[in-house]
């Protein structure tokens, strides 16, 4: 079985004075570690020899709160090189490393533990530690290992395979199964299981001497087991966590103790050193009053070594530490402890609250979360604390936490509460008068089960309760009880808090009502016990968060609390900046659930309470805290949708910005029926992919059509090249008596034409024509926001009907022209705009806004001459000139019926036939 392997520091590559790296051959709470020199050069290195050879399964190291590399490295080797130059790493093995945190979100004032397994044979250990992390704590660039620790199992011991071979045989054939869960967490269970005992953290925490009887007590529980003696070990694991409780205690007083020496404070240095001893003793009589240790151990101290002890299966045995030089001798009664703190070394604590953090050390951990049980977390997890209270803060939370006797009184069956304190006294003289000494008494106690026992005994009592009695009697039983209550919510033990519950349900359910006490004492009940019950909601233990949440949510649906609205007004605060996430989860949840029990209609919910709320609720920092809020307020959306929308912003794009805000309106539209924003956007394209796909059914017929039309010319055509040919001697007069006629047939009169401009040319293809009108037509333009060619005649027309930003323009009823409805307002106040004349008197440029003279012809000076539209941007290319046409033939005859169509329409010919021009649609390519 893994265990603790001791070891001893060979070489370093240097240390600040009085933190050499020996200081790591021990553990306890008041240790200082090593430390590098200041502004050294990196890596640094420590080289640590154990004790045989053996392998390794863990590594933990125990980082300094601000000298933090940023990386150590693990290296292993079999023997040292020779000459003793440890530091030629070709000697050495690498292992690997591991990243420290740099520490920033605790503010420096935390401790990691870092646990590594790996599965590495040797003797030799070096770590390398590099450059580290940068803080305004560290001023002089050190690094720092406040502990180390190995766990592993002696290799040399060739015997042990084979003897846990044959006995997984044997187990194997009698149908044992070595991984029965009733054997796990246990020795026996696992061949690779580690002790808590050899964990880092255990000795981080413990007092060394305790450390030492805690590991002999684990020794003789194995053993009890083992004989199946199980009343014993029960026993045994009691005083065990017992007095893992009590080395805690002692640690923090050992540690207070040398702060007060720092201090030159000699006086508090003595009450703590008596303090110490008394505590000490009167454990140590404890246990021998009930013959858990024995005498000769309590007397003879000295032969328990600080080192943990080795595995029972392992042969052989760690050696025995160097010491550091030891402190004065006690001279007290009880000299029963001294070879202990003997061994104990000298440590550096400074407060860490000084003026000077720079220059001043936090102490090492000493103080636990006071909430947080380190045997409920995993030990590769644990927390190590840096920081310490103010020392009268300490001391009034040790009178306070007090562990004398603790659980171990719980074997005592017959044993009675503990007196009451005179704080104690004092603080519940009043349900003394009323309830008795020996009854609070019990609610004071320190062991859990009398405490319960004390809230059952109340319950029990206020149950039994004749209805006679005088109501005086019964308020002060009452106000007692609430009094007890409140005090017994706050436990963490959960059989009492339970126990709490069920008197405070039947004091308000039952007592209340059978004694007819009236709403000011049901007021008075809730009140006082409702904000300490929501400060459990945030509970660590989810069991207890649970159990307090249900309980809220089922008083307050009881008819004489409903009537009172005060649990309501107690949720709807609003929550703390720096509230648990437990705390602000649980708040939300309750408040949900009642909203929708109670809703906002005379129950003490309001819209506008609860509005306030998730609208502040939405602004934590905590993402789950957030969403809830959001949900809340689609809930209360449903039911209320006018007033939810007062307290919210106005949704637009700048509010949908917001991540939430979008959640919430997207919510708002689904309640309401209407598309969101991605629904009508996937519409949209849905819509444009459909009008695609019907322009391209569109083109391909039309294709089709001018296919078909063009055999049908060309059938015509042939028959007409026959009736020519019968005709030629007629053609040839008509000829010889015209012979200035163009010849130009009649047929392909409007090939290579354009019909805007009147443009002729022989590159005036179906290609040719297209980028005539797109780029180089003086009659055309493009809009610019459709990007659509049209004529320059209609431009007003399509911005107002036809352009696809058509809903964002308006006419001016001075001018006539298409205005930006932005723009509107001003253009129609300014009045600047030159008035248009009616359509039978004069046409209206939209380009340079003039007025000129009416006609179609008209247009074509007004865009083509010379002294046309100086606004024209295609008057630069250059203008051909028109072949002379028949009379009746020319573009402005053929424009007659085409004015204000667009580019592509079907223009008649001269044979009566259809020739289409262009069947596309001239957008930008």
């Amino acid at each position: 079985m893994p265990h603790k392997i001791g070891f001893v520091v060979v070489s370093s590559s240097g240390h600040e004075d009085g933190f050499s790296a020996r200081e790591l051959m021990i553990h306890a709470p008041t240790v200082s570690g090593w430390r590098s020199p200041r502004f050294c050069q990196f890596p640094q290195e420590i080289v640590l020899q154990m004790v045989e050879r053996c392998r390794i399964r863990k590594l933990q190291l125990l980082a300094h709160q601000y000298m933090i590399p940023s990386k150590v490295e693990f290296y292993i080797s079999e023997s040292l090189p020779e000459y003793f130059t440890p530091y030629q790493a070709e000697r050495f093995r690498r292992l690997g490393y591991v990243s420290l945190c740099d520490n920033e979100k605790t503010g420096c004032k935390a401790r990691e533990l870092k646990s590594v397994y790996v599965d590495a044979v040797g003797q030799f250990l070096k770590l390398i530690f590099h450059q580290n992390h940068v803080n305004k704590y560290n001023v002089y660039n050190q690094v720092a290992l406040v502990a180390v620790n190995i766990i592993g199992d002696p290799a040399d011991f060739g015997d042990e395979t084979n003897i846990t071979s044959r006995e997984k045989l044997i187990d194997h054939y009698l149908g044992h199964n070595t991984e029965d869960p009733a054997l796990e967490g246990t020795c026996s269970g696992k061949s690779d299981y580690i002790s808590p005992l050899d964990d880092l953290a255990f000795d981080m925490y413990q007092d060394p001497e305790v450390a030492q009887i805690i590991r002999r007590l684990d020794e003789r529980k194995r053993e009890a087991v083992q004989k199946e003696r199980y009343d014993c070990a029960k026993k045994l694991k009691q005083a065990i966590a017992d007095l893992q409780k009590v080395g805690e205690r002692l640690g923090r007083y050992e540690v207070e103790k040398r702060c007060a020496v720092e201090k030159e404070d000699y006086d508090l240095a003595k009450e703590k050193k008596q303090q110490m001893e008394r505590f000490r003793s009167r454990v140590y009589e404890q246990l021998q009053l009930h013959e858990l240790v024995d005498a000769e151990l309590m007397r003879r101290p000295l032969d328990l070594p600080l080192q943990p002890l080795a595995c029972p299966s392992s042969p052989h045995h760690q050696p025995p530490m160097h010491s550091l030089p030891q402190p004065e001798e006690r001279v007290t009664e009880n000299r029963l402890a001294d070879p202990f703190l003997q061994e104990k070394p000298s440590s550096h604590c400074l407060d860490v609250s000084s003026q000077r953090p720079t220059v001043d050390r936090p102490p090492p951990a000493t103080d636990p979360p006071p909430k947080t049980h380190p045997e409920s977390l995993p030990y590769d997890e644990r927390p190590l604390p840096v920081t310490h209270k103010q020392l009268g803060a300490a001391v009034s939370e040790a009178e306070r936490r007090d562990m004398l006797g603790d659980e171990a009184r719980r074997a005592d069956a017959a044993g009675e509460p503990e007196p009451l304190t005179e704080k104690a006294l004092r603080e519940a003289s009043s349900a003394v008068d009323v309830l008795g000494e020996a009854l609070v008494a019990g609610a004071y106690s320190k062991t859990w089960s009398h405490r319960e026992d004390a809230l059952l005994t109340l319950h029990k009592q206020l149950a039994d309760t004749p209805v006679g009695t005088p109501k005086e009697d019964l308020k002060s039983m009452l106000r007692a009880a609430v009094f007890l209550v409140r005090r017994a919510i706050r436990d963490i033990v959960t059989p009492v808090f339970q126990a709490s519950l069920k008197l405070l349900k039947m004091i308000i359910t039952q007592y209340i009502p059978k004694h007819k006490l009236g709403r000011l004492e049901t007021a008075h009940c809730v009140e006082r016990t409702i904000p300490v019950l929501l400060t459990r909601t945030g509970d660590s233990s989810a069991r207890l968060r649970v159990m307090a949440s249900n309980f809220i949510q089922e008083i307050a649906l009881f008819k004489e609390v409903k009537s009172l609205q005060v649990i309501p007004s107690y949720l709807v605060q609003p929550l703390k900046a720096n509230s648990s996430t437990h705390l602000a989860m649980s708040q939300m949840a309750l408040l949900a659930r009642l909203l929708r029990d109670l809703g906002t209609e005379g129950a003490g919910f309001t819209v506008d309470s609860v509005m306030r709320f998730s609208v502040q609720a939405l602004e934590h920092r905590v993402r789950e805290v957030r969403e809830a809020a959001v949900g809340m307020i689609l809930d209360l959306y449903a039911q209320h949708r006018a007033l939810v929308l007062e307290y919210l912003p106005p949704d637009d794009s700048a509010t949908r910005r917001n991540v939430l805000y979008k959640t919430i309106f997207e919510g708002f539209a689904k309640i309401d029926g209407r598309p969101t924003d991605a629904e009508m956007r996937a519409q949209k394209r849905a819509a444009a992919e459909e009008a695609e796909k019907r322009k391209k059914e569109e083109i391909k017929a039309l294709q089709g059509q001018l296919a078909a039309l063009k055999e049908m010319q060309a059938g015509v055509q042939e028959k007409e090249s026959e009736a020519t040919k019968a005709k030629n001697q007629d053609t040839q007069e008509r000829k010889v008596a015209r012979p200035n006629a163009p010849e130009i047939p009649d047929n392909h009169y409007l090939d290579n034409l354009c019909i805007f401009c009147g443009e002729r040319s022989e590159s005036f293809t179906e290609e040719g024509l297209d980028l005539h009108y797109w780029k180089h037509c003086l009659m055309l333009t493009r809009c610019e926001h459709c990007r659509q060619v049209v004529e320059i005649s209609s431009l007003t027309e399509h911005l107002l009907t036809e352009c696809d930003r058509k809903d964002g323009f308006g006419r001016c009823y001075r001018c006539s022209e298409a205005v930006s409805k932005e723009e509107l307002p001003r253009h129609v106040k300014t009045r600047d705009c030159n008035p248009a004349k009616s359509e039978k008197l004069a046409n209206r440029c939209p380009l340079c806004h003039e007025n000129f003279s009416p006609g179609e012809e008209a247009w074509k000076a007004h865009l083509m001459g010379p002294a046309g539209c100086t606004m024209n941007l295609r008057r630069t290319h250059v203008l051909h000139k028109t072949p002379v046409l028949p009379p009746g033939k020319g573009p402005a005859a053929t424009r007659a019926g085409t004015s204000g169509s667009k580019v592509g329409s079907k223009i008649p010919t001269p044979k009566g036939g259809l020739s289409k021009i262009s069947s596309r649609t001239y957008t930008k390519r």
